[in-house]
């Protein structure tokens, strides 16, 4: 008998990703939760490859501390292979492959700092599309 897990089940974006591993803040309130395992994060090939691109192209992250970090994510998260392609945000098509694992893993909510593309849609095949601070403040009313 599988057993239903009460955590909330989530997607976390890569801008939520890096903003956590670089800076204090909700970002980083967000990764904590991962850690402790109160929240249940799913996350796909083109989550990590961006994480892993973002680190090492705009804050300069050294082979070792990437592969340390990619790997304590890959520990922490369930990874989800998207099997269906969308074209929700014409502008921005990485966005679409964050609403992609948000599908595949039937997550409740979206995780994002994206105040142009994924904010604006507040939620999408009914999952919520939440930044940081809106997601804390819902877990912990």
């Amino acid at each position: 008998m599988l057993i239903e897990s009460k955590k909330p089940r989530v997607v976390i974006d890569t801008n939520v990703f890096v903003s956590g591993l670089n800076f204090a803040g909700k970002p980083g309130e967000i990764l904590e939760l991962l850690i402790k395992g109160d929240i249940e994060v799913f996350i796909s090939p083109f989550i990590l490859l961006e994480i892993e691109r973002i680190l090492r192209e705009r804050f300069e992250w050294g082979e070792g501390n990437i592969h340390r970090v990619l790997n304590r994510i890959k520990r922490q998260t369930i990874l989800v292979q998207p099997k269906l392609k969308f074209t929700v945000i014409k502008r921005n098509d990485d966005d679409n492959r964050i609403l992609e694992c948000a599908i595949e893993g039937k997550a409740q909510y979206l995780i994002s700092g994206d105040r142009k593309h994924l904010l604006p849609l507040k939620e999408y095949r009914g999952i919520k599309i939440l930044s940081p601070a809106e997601f804390l403040n819902i877990l912990f009313l």
